[in-house]
């Protein structure tokens, strides 16, 4: 069954990139809502055609750059999605991405063929448009499985962090609470965290020592 505007005559690639970030104790997707008649109102991931001259990653540089005015995203595959349906315009089989990244101090902006661009929560998603929702919520599953067993972390935390703040992000996308004490046995066993001659102080707590980690490279480690 051919798609309603049959735009390719062969099937084409797509990278799309599942973007998260922390905003107010929410774990929230970046969005883009199209303006396209077939879905006027509809949110959508930011991602685009893949180039005859691009590699895939060159292809999700250039989509979240453009699209969302993001530089220097660390994104992993995460599925390919080639139901034939899901794109109305033609036979697009969509590469999808998992990035992380701390949203402070950056300045989010669109194109023309978008009406806007918002961090959305996980919990309250608008409409929707192709597949979009399906590749988030695996997204969602996929970061919360790494979560357990890599250091991705250090992607959305600020350079510098407390150990309550690392532990907060941890209940936030496992939705589940660590006792205190053994969390930070736990993670400070582990070796990845250099403790820093910093401290941050707060309006009712002891200053709190400051952490960063050993290194940002991907690392499999058992955290929790």
């Amino acid at each position: 069954m051919k798609n309603k505007y049959d735009r390719f005559q062969f099937p084409v690639v797509a990278v799309d990139a599942a973007i998260f970030t922390v905003k107010e104790q929410k774990l929230c997707v970046l969005l883009v809502q199209t303006n396209k008649e077939e879905y006027k109102g509809f949110w959508a991931l930011p991602g685009g055609l893949m180039q005859s001259h691009e590699s895939l990653e060159t292809t999700l540089e250039r989509v979240v750059k453009e699209k969302a005015n993001l530089h220097s995203v660390h994104g992993q595959q995460l599925a390919t999605y080639g139901d034939p349906e899901r794109d109305p315009f033609g036979r697009v089989i969509s590469v999808a991405y998992l990035a992380l990244l701390n949203a402070d101090a950056r300045e989010l902006k669109t194109t023309k063929d978008y009406d806007d661009i918002q961090w959305v929560s996980i919990d309250d998603l608008p409409k929707l448009a192709y597949d979009h929702r399906r590749i988030i919520e695996d997204a969602v599953e996929r970061l919360r499985s790494k979560l357990l067993y890599t250091n991705i972390a250090c992607h959305i935390l600020p350079e510098e962090f407390t150990l309550s703040e690392l532990q907060n992000l941890y209940e936030l996308i496992l939705e589940k609470e660590f006792d205190k004490r053994n969390f930070r046995k736990k993670i400070l066993a582990l070796g990845i965290l250099q403790k820093t001659e910093k401290m941050r102080s707060g309006s009712q707590a002891r200053p709190a020592a400051l952490y960063r980690f050993s290194q940002k490279a991907d690392q499999e480690v058992e955290m929790i």
